[in-house]
């Protein structure tokens, strides 16, 4: 795998960070009615619709709700304003709240967009990928390929990728979302390799540095990959696809997510401009931050007042300097050893002086 040069922000333990796309027209109308929904009965506290300044026609809301009864979380979520493959629009969500995040806490996705309802919202960033069902690989080579590429590459999501070693039955194709905690169902892709697809797929995998055992499964690494991710320890020997909890798939899962993730560049925007550009303040916040300026400013004035008279102080011990500098001009006389002597006093006392001069121009230390 390629490794980037640049040096990428760690998503801290209280964020939570997903992107998708929403098929279909005015994906702000759907939200604006499950925002409204949700703080009628209570399920958030407030939420609030600001426009998108980077992108025409895009739109920016932000959220708050209480999780455990005592733990804030603030959310953004912003869709873009391009119309993409039918009329689909990209739409990214942080959340962060005041202490690490639990992945049984609510899914922050659900506290935006109506999570049962007839709106195709939950489809990766990845064109075509699904977040809450299966995605079966496709048959044609090159398509799997650039499929899997894609993923491995672009995709903030937690690929996973299964191999089936028969056909499975019904009970085998339920989606491993519905078994995560909530705070992940929208963070998992699942991808779906036909029992004769194994060869095609690892060879897919080839470039990601990773591969599937046959009738196993396997996390990609991610690009940048997480810190820590060794593919042995993301591994699954054995999927047993008969509707029976598959809990080492479901443990490594969740051990992924906690891993330390570096970035990508459009999740990093999003990280700040959720930290950065938020409006939906209460009362206690703005009096809180009117207290920070003013106390700022405080310091700011008693800085420049200390200054002021440091360079005041300064000042009076130039022109010192300055008259000591004629003294001395006017005392050079023919050389002798009484002159000498004179000169060398009468040199060091400016010295002292222009010593004191830079020493009350330094900063002080408090």
């Amino acid at each position: 795998m390629s490794k980037s040069r640049t040096v990428r922000t760690t998503a801290p333990e209280t964020l939570w960070l997903a992107g998708g796309h929403h098929t279909g027209p005015a994906p702000q109308e759907a939200l604006r009615a499950n925002l409204r929904k949700l703080k009628a009965d209570e399920t958030i506290h407030d939420f609030l619709e600001t426009e998108n300044s980077t992108e025409a026609d895009g739109h920016v809301f932000e959220a708050r709700w209480l999780v455990d009864d005592a733990v804030t979380v603030r959310a953004r979520l912003a869709t873009d304003g391009r119309d993409l493959v039918d009329a689909e629009r990209r739409w990214t969500l942080a959340a962060e709240a005041e202490r690490p995040w639990d992945p049984a806490w609510p899914s922050p996705a659900t506290m935006f967009w109506p999570e049962k309802s007839e709106i195709a919202w939950d489809h990766d960033i990845v064109a075509g990928l699904r977040l809450q069902d299966i995605n079966p690989l496709p048959q044609d080579d090159k398509a799997l390929r650039r499929l899997l590429k894609d993923a491995g590459r672009n995709s903030w999501s937690i690929n996973v990728v299964v191999h089936e070693a028969m056909t499975p039955d019904q009970r085998g194709r339920l989606p491993l979302a519905r078994l995560l905690p909530p705070g992940l169902r929208h963070r998992v892709v699942e991808h779906r390799a036909a029992p004769e697809q194994l060869q095609a797929v690892n060879w897919a995998l080839y470039d990601l540095g990773v591969r599937v055992p046959r009738g196993g499964a396997v996390i990609l690494p991610g690009t940048p990959a997480r810190q820590g991710y060794e593919k042995q320890d993301f591994t699954v020997r054995s999927v047993f696809l008969d509707g029976s909890e598959p809990t080492e798939l479901l443990d490594k899962v969740v051990q992924y997510a906690a891993l330390p993730w570096p970035l990508p560049e459009a999740a990093e925007e999003a990280f700040t401009a959720l930290r950065q550009n938020w409006h939906l303040v209460t009362l206690e916040e703005e009096l809180a931050h009117a207290r920070a300026l003013v106390s700022a400013y405080a310091e700011a004035l008693d800085a420049m007042t200390k200054s002021r008279d440091r360079y005041r102080e300064a000042a009076d011990l130039a022109h010192a300097a300055l008259a000591e500098i004629k003294e001395f001009r006017g005392a050079v006389s023919p050389a002798g050893e009484e002159s000498r002597q004179h000169d060398g006093n009468s040199l060091h006392q400016l010295t002292r002086t222009i010593q004191r001069v830079a020493d009350s121009l330094r900063p002080r230390s408090k």
